[in-house]
């Protein structure tokens, strides 16, 4: 049993039969759950998530909570020590978007054994399908 913290990207392919990552987020997300590690969302990444559904009202924001209660996914929030850290990593990777940043300060935060992404922009070892150790990042 571990922790695995996940990027807004694997949630939304998840979410959506559509998406190019659809596939790979069921199987990211069933090895997690065979694993029986816990799933952690950062809120910053939560609110990611809920900007398409919120586009199509209550039902479609209800589709995601229900989710989340199903699978389930805890949703840490941002505190400072998150955001201080986040600010360092952004000012060290310079192509690092801040939301990026965000997710990876909480998986080192929580001390997290993977980090799951569907971002190619991330840093080596941070692609979908490679569960890469916080270390790496």
């Amino acid at each position: 049993m571990g922790l695995t913290v996940l990027d807004a990207g694997v949630i939304i392919g998840f979410l959506d039969a559509h998406d190019a990552h659809h596939r790979a987020a069921h199987s990211a997300l069933d090895d997690a759950c065979a694993r029986n590690d816990r799933l952690i969302i950062p809120a910053s990444a939560f609110a990611e998530i809920l900007v398409g559904p919120s586009r199509k009202g209550v039902a479609g924001v209800a589709a995601v909570l229900d989710l989340v209660d199903r699978v389930p996914l805890y949703i840490e929030p941002l505190d400072a020590e998150i955001a201080i850290a986040a600010a360092a990593i952004r000012a060290r990777h310079r192509s690092l978007k801040l939301p990026d940043a965000l997710v990876i300060a909480t998986a080192g935060h929580l001390d997290a054994d993977n980090l799951i992404t569907t971002d190619r922009g991330w840093p080596s070892g941070s692609k979908l399908q490679i569960r890469a150790s916080i270390s790496e990042i």
